[in-house]
């Protein structure tokens, strides 16, 4: 198990580039959570859940801190939305149906996104001053990682409680990881992260068309409702 969770454990070689079974595993999951929650089918949260084990250990790996510890979030909102979205099967509530978040609610959301990334990059920077035993070498890129680690927490949040705007976040994410990966040499992440973008944009429309026809089809329930 040692041997198949290290990233020298490589499975083939492509194009020059060393896949590692870690990292085609972790990808291959991640994807398909990734597919499943665009479609709101429950499988995603397991599924996700054996993503965030394998990732775990490759971003601790490469020196990726902020993304290691990133997981362990990752953990605790995948078991939350597991429960949560279990919960708005058998109790169907009107907070349970995808949605978007109010304005207030949304700018308080991202001002706090905001502070924590600027906060958590600040300790990532110095992870290996203050504890070299645990992390040997200097975080890469830590305000950046820090970044997409607090906008990511953020948009699982969000996403574990049905909200749309969490693919906005994802988005982001996506984004600066296709560039951050790509410059940490793990290629195969970087276009993990391509995909993840297309999947995001889609799963942004398929969420908002969702939660239109849920509006429309509540305002015809209350006008049938008027006219009895």
């Amino acid at each position: 198990m040692s041997r198949f969770l290290s990233t020298d454990t490589v499975f083939f070689t492509i194009l020059g580039y060393p896949m590692s079974y870690i990292e085609l595993v972790g990808t291959l999951l991640y994807l398909w959570s990734v597919w499943l929650i665009a479609r709101r089918n429950m499988l995603t949260w397991p599924v996700g859940i054996a993503s965030v084990i394998l990732y775990m250990a490759l971003f601790y790996q490469i020196q990726l801190y902020a993304d290691a510890l990133e997981q362990v979030y990752y953990l605790g909102a995948s078991a939350y939305g597991w429960w949560f979205w279990s919960r708005s099967r058998q109790e169907p509530r009107a907070d349970a149906d995808v949605r978007y978040s109010t304005r207030r609610a949304a700018v308080l959301v991202a001002a706090v996104t905001a502070l924590l990334s600027v906060a958590f990059g600040a300790v990532t920077s110095r992870l290996h001053l203050w504890m070299p035993a645990v992390f040997p070498k200097a975080a890469s890129y830590p305000y950046i990682d820090a970044g997409t680690t607090i906008m990511s927490f953020t948009a699982m949040w969000l996403m574990a409680r049905k909200r749309i705007e969490s693919w906005n976040y994802w988005i982001a994410v996506d984004l600066i990881g296709i560039w951050l990966y790509f410059v940490r040499g793990v290629r195969f992440v970087s276009l993990l992260y391509v995909i993840l973008l297309v999947l995001a944009i889609k799963g942004l429309g398929e969420w908002r068309r969702v939660a239109v026809s849920s509006s429309c089809l509540i305002s015809r329930k209350n006008a049938s409702a008027n006219f009895k």
